[in-house]
Order: C-alpha cells, then structure tokens, then sequence
C-alpha cells in the first residue's frame, strides 16, 4: 500500500498467505525434499544449490546451479533465493549487478565484447573479510577476461589487490580531493610509510 508521506506498507496476501503463488502451483514438488516452488524462494541460495545438485541427472537443474553458482562467487550466497530487491543494501545491489555482467561474459560459449569498464563503489560494505576475498576473486575473473575494473574502495585487502592504487586526499570533503599518492599498492605503502615516519 502506498503512503503518501511515510514508507510503503506491505501487506501478506490473503489469498496464496504471501507464498506467492496459487495453490495447484505449490502443490507441485520439485525434489525428494517435497518442496515447492515457494520452499525455494525461502530458502538461501547455498542451500539451493545444494539441493539442486542432487539432481544429477536433470540438465534445468545442472544450468540453475551454474548460475546460481555465480551469485556464490560475489559472496551472495546467504540470500534468500526470493529476496526482494527493495530490501537489499546498495553493496548487495551493486554485487548482484556484478553478478549479471559475469553471466554475461562466462555464460556463453562466446565471450563478450572486450573492454568494459566496471565501476564499483564500496562493494564491501557490511561483508565479512572470507566475502571479500570471493568478490575479489570474481573481479579478477573480470580482468582476465579483458575488461577494466575501478573501484571505490576503503578496504585494505581490495587495496593491496590493485593492480594501480589513487589515494586522494589529505581529508575528507572540501579538504580532500587532491591525489596524495598514486602507483602499485608497494609503492603507495612505502609513500605513506615514509610520511608517517616523519
């Protein structure tokens, strides 16, 4: 329900009790686990990856896992499978926006046009350091690949991971702005450790 001056209000529908669907669809079952299509959207994406697997020898099953597999590599694996949009943090979004880019470039025989520049801003916010180190990990992919990568970052472990580090400074808003240091992530920490030491 739309509120004029106040956040919209859900409400759970009456009719499917916010499953989503009617009933002749959810008594459907999809696995031995007897779920329905509803039990999946309730369920983390790890989890139905899990599932999924267990049917080895259905190939909708074997592509569903691969791309959800993608969403593990951005570390958006804990994510209910039927998240709605509107309630995911900007880092999330931004990684799941990731996560659309790399279907795109490895999810067909042919590669995508080359050269794509990639731009990210704080996508580690509210990640636990095990989460950085997957993101990491799918932004090389993106750089192996041909594409360029720049991203806005606070976070030491993607820092020492540049391949070229801008540190703009000395401070924060007016008196900011200006490049302090700039070079491979070695060469900036030695600038700075210098600095320090005098």
């Amino acid at each position: 329900i739309e509120m004029q001056f106040l956040s919209d209000v859900f409400v759970r529908c009456p009719a499917c009790d916010g499953r989503r669907y009617q009933s002749h669809v959810l008594d459907i079952r999809i696995t031995d686990r007897d779920w329905s299509v509803a039990d999946f959207l309730e369920t983390s994406v790890d989890e139905v990856i899990d599932v999924l697997a267990e049917l080895e020898d259905s190939r909708p099953a074997a592509k569903a896992v691969a791309k959800l597999k993608l969403l593990q590599e951005v570390g958006l694996g804990y994510l209910p499978l039927g998240q709605p949009i509107n309630t995911l943090s900007g880092g999330e979004c931004q990684r799941l926006k990731l996560v659309s880019h790399l279907a795109e470039v490895f999810g067909r025989k042919r590669q995508a046009e080359k050269g794509i520049l990639f731009l990210f801003d704080e996508p580690t916010t509210g990640l636990h350091f095990d989460d950085v180190r997957v993101l990491l990990r799918a932004l090389q992919r993106l750089v192996d690949a041909g594409h360029s990568v720049v991203v806005i970052e606070h976070n030491l472990d993607v820092i020492k991971s540049a391949d070229w580090v801008v540190d703009l400074g000395p401070d924060a808003g007016a008196a900011g702005g200006r490049i302090v240091a700039q070079g491979t992530p070695e060469s900036v920490a030695k600038k700075k450790g210098s600095q320090t030491a005098e």
